[in-house]
């Protein structure tokens, strides 16, 4: 008997790799661009063709920002006004938180017209809470305690005047360094406070300040003279 030919197996091919469509996020993006490119050179041949409008447009933009600079100025020299006439009544600064309070000295030297007057107080710093240079070059110093029952709390004593007075010419650099409080001072405290020069204001003095519009140094005796010459020293 003849054998039949055996049939060779066709060699098993891998599966054909299909080539990956394109993203159609990339479709959409190619297409934005192409849109985004013709809107522009479209825009652009249409103001060349129309220079008057970027004219007005350069006119409008600078109007605008001369308006906006006015309104900033107009705001700054109003703000200098009601500056000029601040005043506090001592019975308002009684109510006062003593952030609030340190906030409320600061404004009343810059009302006086400290114009770096800030308020520095917080934990480490150092027994200053107000921080100053007056229009004669005197750089101030303020220590604030604050009294919730005014007169009546609690004196305040040398303790903190000695913090005041190792810290503020050493330390900050002050020519006037300051003690206020809206209370009072012991007896100790004033008769340091002489002896080290250091200025005290107390809730009388305070009143007087506030509710005024004499600066502080105008209220205050032997403050060291200007450190610049002006029509004034």
């Amino acid at each position: 008997m003849s054998r039949r030919p055996t049939r060779r197996r066709p060699a098993r091919r891998g599966p054909r790799r299909r080539k990956s469509p394109v993203p159609v996020n990339m479709w959409v993006l190619g297409l934005s661009g192409m849109v985004a490119v013709s809107l522009v050179m479209a825009v652009v041949s249409w103001l060349a063709a129309h220079p008057w409008v970027v004219l007005l447009a350069l006119l409008l933009a600078a109007g605008a920002g001369a308006l906006w600079t006015h309104r900033r100025q107009e705001a700054a020299r109003w703000s200098r006004v009601r500056a000029q006439g601040l005043r506090y009544a001592v019975e308002h600064l009684d109510g006062l938180h003593y952030t609030q309070f340190e906030y409320a000295v600061r404004d009343l030297m810059r009302r006086d017209g400290c114009q770096d007057a800030r308020q520095v107080g917080g934990r480490g710093d150092n027994g200053a809470d107000v921080k100053a240079t007056d229009p004669f070059g005197r750089r101030w110093v303020i220590q604030c305690k604050h009294r919730k029952a005014g007169w009546s709390g609690s004196a305040v004593g040398t303790p903190d005047l000695h913090v005041l007075n190792g810290t503020g010419r050493q330390i900050h650099g002050g020519d006037v360094l300051v003690m206020l409080t809206n209370g009072r001072f012991s007896a100790p405290a004033l008769d340091f406070a002489s002896s080290q020069r250091l200025h005290l204001v107390d809730r009388h003095l305070l009143a007087q300040w506030a509710a005024g519009s004499t600066p502080l140094w105008e209220l205050l005796r032997a403050v060291p003279p200007p450190r610049r010459p002006t029509a004034l020293s």
